[in-house]
């Protein structure tokens, strides 16, 4: 098999894994048994099974976020579609997290605060990358400053809910909450 392809079959088995039996649970071995290559091939391609998870999520959040940022529907200003556009991508990363990591390794895993942050800070670049695309942002520096600092500010907000809420109806509460009284703030001040 070439290079990709293991690739590729790699992340295939660990995603159908971590969505069975979660992240924490899931195991190199079982991983490799599941793609049917040997243990030492998955080394091969990832350092680690974190870095496995890490290329699912990086693939997962760039297929949605270009699904998302060229829908063409239309807003009645640009505030509104700033905002739509952020509650879109907020609920994309958690969603990830959410299918593939689990909240429960999140809270209780040593490493998991580090992790987070790597994610977030890749998961920020990304989406910087991709707005930075759409025509409003692209030869304005005010803009792209405004912007950096939204994502920065979602992306944070974002991830606390990781570490408060305790129910699905806490995570609803939570966006509720975000889209109606944080949001529109942060809107502005990036606008």
């Amino acid at each position: 098999m070439e290079a990709d392809k293991i690739k590729e079959t790699v992340k295939k088995a660990a995603k159908e894994l971590f969505r069975k039996y979660g992240y924490h649970k899931t195991s190199v071995n079982e991983i490799a048994k599941k793609a049917r290559i040997a243990k030492a091939t998955i080394y091969k391609y990832f350092e680690s099974k974190e870095q496995v998870l890490d290329s699912i999520l990086m693939d997962y959040l760039d297929s949605n976020l270009h699904e998302i940022l060229h829908n063409k529907l239309s807003y009645a200003s640009e505030e509104e579609h700033l905002k739509a556009l952020v509650m879109k991508t907020s609920r994309l990363s958690f969603t990830a997290c959410n299918e593939f990591i689990g909240w429960d390794f999140v809270r209780e895993n040593a490493n998991s605060q580090e992790f987070l942050k790597h994610l977030s800070d890749q998961l920020e670049a990304l989406l910087l990358a991709a707005y930075l695309q759409l025509d409003n942002f692209k030869n304005n520096p005010a803009r792209r400053e405004g912007l950096a600092f939204l994502l920065k500010a979602s992306k944070s907000i974002v991830f606390s809910f990781a570490f408060t809420s305790v129910s699905d109806s806490d995570v609803r509460k939570n966006f509720v909450s975000f889209q109606k009284e944080i949001l529109p703030f942060l809107v502005k001040a990036a606008l």
